[in-house]
């Protein structure tokens, strides 16, 4: 997302109400890292010949996460 619509007033009102959480999925969400390496686990799950269970958890230690996002 470019830096403009970060700053637009419809935005900042929106972020301003969110919560800890809130404010954390809307960071990863627009984070190109996250939505690569995500887009990488997703890939590797889809093999199937690794421990789906096991990358996710790796994925949720890397990214600070108290959840699991893959999990089903």
């Amino acid at each position: 997302m470019p830096t403009p619509l970060w700053r637009s007033p419809e935005l900042r009102d929106h972020i301003s109400r969110l919560d800890r959480s809130g404010f954390a999925v809307e960071f990863l969400r627009r984070n190109t890292t996250y939505r690569r390496d995500y887009a990488r686990l997703q890939r590797r799950i889809g093999r199937r010949g690794v421990d789906s269970a096991a990358e996710c958890a790796a994925f949720s230690r890397r990214w600070g996460l108290c959840f699991c996002p893959c999990a089903r």
